[in-house]
């Protein structure tokens, strides 16, 4: 088939490259979010499938908006059978989702209709799931709500953050969403209703929604820290300043009050609204990360004083 493949971040380039390695299907163009400034330059770069797309000589299409009637015109021109969506990062309207006769598939990165939204990965991660996967299904205009073509599951380790996990969920997508475009050309496959029950989502998590909060349980703490590493990572305030938290694990300790620090030679502990958790890297503002003793070692931290 021919395909238009949208997509912007680094999660979206294994699903790129494999539909670029099939026999069976040709990408013709790209869709992905416009040139962004990054570095200290503030320089305009392209976003990771942009520049995958340049590497193999592919056209790129960088729409404002998904409905400019510059991006819609060339996209009917184009005349794709189909477009692979993967963490394209803008809404699409009606008249985009018309023109590919067999319409814009999605791989999403979640069992749905479990979390449906624009953070799957964190939300599994911080709501202590087991298992979970990823999803291709027919956009529809309600978010995340089209019928299902398949699924693969993964299980959520104890020490996975929300990186790590993504970038497996990430793999083994991709080769789903080429399983997935196969069965559409060869008229094998069916799109399947999503269940009404069960429906849960995954909002867009901010710098905000990354404070850490020792006021609840240790698991909560711990959950909450992995979820947002390492995007958009974990914080909390110390002696009035923000410093960055790595991943923290549970521990046996004194009876700390929340956030309340205990320093001991080779580990620093938290207080939480049970157990201590043992705090893993930190950097604090214009340092370099480090092992929390070594922060503490030249913090010089005193008793009863706490992370917030």
């Amino acid at each position: 088939m021919r395909l238009v493949f949208a997509g912007t971040p680094e999660p979206a380039v294994p699903s790129l490259l494999a539909l670029l390695a099939s026999p069976r299907h040709e990408v013709v163009a790209v869709v992905t979010r416009p040139d962004a400034q990054a570095g200290r330059g503030r320089k305009l770069v392209r976003s990771p499938v942009g520049a995958v797309a340049d590497e193999h000589g592919i056209e790129v299409l960088t729409p404002g908006k998904a409905g400019d009637p510059e991006f819609l015109a060339r996209l009917a021109e184009i005349a794709p059978d189909a477009c692979p969506v993967v963490a394209y990062g803008a809404l699409l309207p009606q008249r985009a989702l018309d023109i590919p006769a067999h319409g814009w598939v999605n791989l999403h990165f979640s069992l749905l209709p479990s979390w449906r939204g624009a953070a799957p990965v964190q939300a599994a991660i911080r709501a202590g799931d087991e298992i979970t996967g990823a999803s291709t299904f027919r956009i529809v205009k309600e978010l995340d709500a089209g019928p299902v073509f398949g699924f693969v599951t993964e299980k959520i380790t104890g020490t996975d953050t929300a990186g790590a996990l993504l970038g497996r969920l990430a793999d083994s997508g991709a080769s789903l969403l080429v399983s997935t475009m196969d069965g559409i050309e060869d008229g094998t496959l069916s799109a399947v209703a999503q269940q009404a029950e069960g429906v849960t989502y995954a909002p867009k998590v901010t710098v905000a929604d990354a404070g850490a909060d020792f006021s609840a349980p240790a698991v909560a703490v711990e959950r909450r820290i992995r979820s947002v590493t390492p995007e958009p990572g974990a914080w909390a305030t110390f002696r009035g300043e923000r410093i960055k938290l790595g991943p923290v694990r549970h521990a046996d300790g004194p009876g700390l009050a929340p956030g309340e620090l205990a320093v001991e030679r080779k580990r620093v502990l938290a207080g939480t609204a049970t157990t201590p958790v043992e705090l893993g890297d930190v950097q604090a503002q214009g340092k370099k990360r480090m092992a929390a003793a070594d922060w503490a070692r030249g913090t010089r931290i005193e008793q009863g004083e706490r992370l917030t």
